[in-house]
């Protein structure tokens, strides 16, 4: 299934953030802060692009039954706006997972805590607080799915990062601490805790990691390799 997390607007706010980074790489500053995250800078804008490219992209996994969708075709949530997919509208909700907001970001995640092994402990530590506190943000909204406001999980993340970082001994790894805690927190709690709360909506499509919650793992990535270069 093909459609966008949010309109074209924001792919285009996006793309151009991402032609910033590629200055940025090209100062050093984020092509450290990759190379400290364990990718190195080309595969990491790779990984970029992917996500962009892969938020388009969801992949359906099972149906639930659900209630009427709303007579509208976009929702506003926090000053973002959002399409609603009714060309899969079907016999209930689709439960998919997106590909740029979960697939690529948790084989990033996956890939950093085996380039930093130290890491793991307080990564999973780390995760079931971002988790929670993304969980009591998160709300069902009608017609999309789960949304979460997209400054919380990346900013949640560094904070902990920072503190479990320095209190655990592993301040190398305080940059794979944010990211994966952002990205497994965000996901887990945003999503996969509100999946019994799909069939409410009348969603067409609840697309884990897509939209209402790819802009707070997309953000999450670029904080968190950011942070690695302070």
């Amino acid at each position: 299934m093909l459609f966008a997390p949010f309109i074209f607007i924001y792919m285009i706010i996006a793309l151009s953030i991402l032609a910033v980074l590629f200055v940025s790489i090209q100062l050093n500053l984020i092509s450290y802060a990759f190379m400290v995250l364990g990718l190195p800078p080309r595969l990491a804008v790779l990984a970029l692009l992917a996500s962009l490219i892969g938020s388009y992209i969801n992949i359906p996994l099972y149906t639930v039954k659900s209630g009427s969708a709303p007579a509208v075709a976009t929702v506003d949530i926090d000053g973002m706006i959002y399409n609603i997919p009714y060309e899969y509208r079907g016999e209930g909700t689709r439960v998919a997972i997106n590909v740029g907001g979960a697939i690529v970001p948790l084989a990033i995640a996956g890939y950093a805590l085996v380039r930093s092994p130290e890491a793991t402990l307080p990564s999973v530590l780390a995760t079931v607080i971002v988790a929670a506190v993304t969980h009591r943000f998160a709300h069902p909204v009608t017609g999309l799915g789960i949304t979460v406001p997209m400054f919380i999980p990346p900013l949640l993340a560094v904070t902990v990062a920072l503190f479990l970082g320095q209190a655990m001994g592993v301040p190398r790894a305080i940059h794979v601490i944010a990211y994966v805690s952002g990205v497994l927190g965000t996901l887990i709690g945003a999503d996969l805790t509100n999946l019994g709360r799909i069939s409410d909506l009348g969603a067409p499509v609840a697309s884990i990691g897509g939209a209402g919650t790819f802009d707070g793992v997309f953000l999450t990535g670029i904080v968190a390799v950011l942070l690695a270069g302070l």
